[in-house]
């Protein structure tokens, strides 16, 4: 059971998705793409399987986005990976990729749907939202 995940520890959603996907027993491969982004071809396979298009998959805050001229909508999907690769900061993140999905998760939850094992007990977010309750299922 392979789980992979996106991780920037200095994001709080990415830290709640590393918590949950531990929290099912699974210690999964930590990829901080900050330092060690994807190459195009892994990039394009998450946004893609994940169900997104390449402007979806790009974080404005906090980053060079507007600098850039990212929100020209003339640009091409190319030009905007070709941008997410010089400039890893403007991949969106968490993404998390399990032999059952990969997707971007945000809100944090949303890596439930993915996991190939159950919460093994309750878990909040670091804001103290509940997520899962002491059986281990989901709280909607």
């Amino acid at each position: 059971m392979t789980v992979t995940i996106y991780h920037n520890p200095a994001c709080g959603t990415s830290r709640n998705t590393l918590a949950m996907i531990r929290n099912a027993g699974i210690e999964p491969t930590v990829i901080e793409y900050l330092t060690s982004p994807p190459d195009r071809q892994t990039l394009q396979a998450m946004i893609r399987d994940a169900g997104l298009t390449v402007r979806e998959a790009i974080r404005e805050k906090g980053t060079p986005y507007a600098e850039l001229g990212l929100a020209d909508p003339a640009l091409t999907d190319d030009r905007l990976l070709d941008a997410m690769l010089a400039h890893p900061i403007l991949i969106n993140r968490p993404f998390v990729v399990t032999e059952l999905g990969v997707r971007l998760c945000r809100p944090s939850e949303v890596v439930l749907d993915i996991l190939p094992a159950p919460q093994q007990g309750a878990f909040a977010k670091e804001d103290g939202e509940a997520v899962v309750d002491p059986q281990g299922r989901r709280v909607r």
